[in-house]
């Protein structure tokens, strides 16, 4: 099959001249990577911190039962305490019941001690009922578990300046937390678990409409014979609308990623500024090229395996239902990949989609595994050969091409592929 180059750039001018004057394409290609994922993003968080005000506006009505009379200061605790109602009207049982039917978020009842701790003079066992199920509940147990716990330390500080003992002593050890990651490191962190995920996504979303559009959109409109008749051969015919598709994919990737970071640093930064933690959402320069080769070997493999199996469609519908199992198969591998600690190993480097995946996540993270880098272009680079060599076989069929074939990609390799070799063997068997 012959190949022109200036025959394939002027047939990839016109496919791509056209697809920008589809709103559809449009759409899912270069405006759904740049704006509607950003926006998701916002509307999550945003909500999330609307919900989180609202449940703090909540106030919390507790009810203390069985309180001794010398832990009396712990009622001053919760009266001084304006997101706390105290009902102190109440036994057990009743608060109990009010809990579970909703009518009061949390109960704080003192038991006698178990074991050991009733050798302690004033020792107490509180126990705390709520219902989880609720919010307005889980945020009662909350707020009564940190009252319970200043008190806690009051009263043992307290206790152990009567019996002569000072606080080193009985304090054992404490625990302070440190991290020593940077604000950078975790902002790639949290960047290699999310960006992943949505860039496979959009680079199968920018390669499937294009797809469709190029083969049975076609068909559809008509023009697929008409195509057939320009000086070209079919192979630059259908080489221009490979590249295309795969262009579309590629710049949804590449969108999406930009998209994705701008958005993190400029909405989820400063939300997560609000509950104390500062991060930094910046991409390493030396990851870049990495993602850019990423976002071309993937967009070459999905390209051509969705127009493998939209080559059989007649219609643009058929289309859509066709390649969309295709499309289901290439989000299920990413889905079992956002698992922090998941590293890059060679035994993944063979997988198509996973190696790039964990190519691009762990490039975000500063990591590069050469070795796995290497593996995974040549695996991807032999797949993409491997698909269009399929796609080369499929388009050697007249009826195929021009869409008056009647079965599926399923039904074509058993019919055509499958039994053409074994007739191939046969005749073989005879001659010798």
């Amino acid at each position: 099959m012959h190949l022109n180059l200036s025959d394939i750039w002027v047939l990839y001018a016109r496919e791509a001249r056209a697809a920008l004057r589809e709103r559809t394409i449009v759409t899912n290609s270069i405006l759904i990577p740049i704006l509607l994922y950003p926006f998701m993003l916002w509307a999550m968080f945003t909500g999330i911190t609307f919900v989180m005000g609202q449940t703090e506006a909540f106030v919390s009505r507790v009810a203390v039962a069985g309180l001794p009379a010398e832990h009396a200061a712990l009622l001053r605790d919760f009266e001084h305490d304006e997101k706390v109602e105290l009902r102190r009207d109440l036994d057990a049982a009743a608060a109990t019941g009010l809990v579970e039917r909703g009518e009061l978020d949390a109960l704080v009842e003192f038991l006698p001690p178990e074991g050991d701790g009733g050798a302690l003079a004033g020792n107490y066992r509180a126990r705390v009922t709520a219902d989880t199920s609720k919010e307005r509940s889980q945020k009662a147990l909350e707020r009564a578990r940190g009252v319970l716990e200043g008190y806690r330390d009051e009263w043992l500080k307290r206790r152990a300046g009567e019996l002569g003992v000072g606080e080193a002593a009985w304090q054992a050890f404490t625990i302070e937390r440190r991290n020593v990651a940077s604000e950078r490191e975790m902002g790639a962190f949290i960047l290699g678990l999310m960006l992943p995920l949505f860039f496979v996504i959009m680079v199968a979303v920018g390669c499937f409409y294009p797809a469709v559009d190029a083969t049975a959109g076609e068909r559809e409109r008509n023009t697929w014979e008409t195509l057939a008749t320009v000086a070209a051969s079919r192979a630059s015919v259908v080489t221009a609308k490979y590249l295309y598709v795969a262009s579309f994919g590629f710049l949804a990737g590449v969108l999406n990623l930009v998209s994705m970071t701008l958005s993190m640093r400029m909405v989820l930064a400063p939300l997560l500024a609000r509950s104390g933690e500062s991060l930094e959402f910046k991409v390493p320069p030396a990851a870049i090229p990495v993602m850019a080769l990423g976002a071309v070997l993937l967009a070459l493999f999905v390209a051509a395996g969705m127009m493998i199996f939209a080559s059989f469609a007649r219609t643009f519908k058929d289309g859509q239902a066709m390649v969309t199992p295709f499309y289901l198969i290439v989000m299920l591998p990413v889905m079992f990949l956002q698992v922090p600690g998941l590293e890059f190993s060679l035994p993944l480097a063979f997988i198509p989609i996973v190696n790039v995946t964990m190519m691009v996540r762990e490039a975000i993270g500063g990591v590069f595994h050469w070795a796995q880098i290497g593996i995974t272009i040549a695996v991807e680079l032999v797949t993409v050969a491997g698909c269009l060599w399929l796609a080369t076989a499929i388009l050697r069929f007249e009826d195929v091409m021009i869409g008056s074939y009647s079965g599926n990609f399923g039904t074509f390799v058993k019919q055509r592929l499958l039994s053409s070799r074994a007739r191939k063997a046969t005749a073989i068997g005879r001659t010798s």
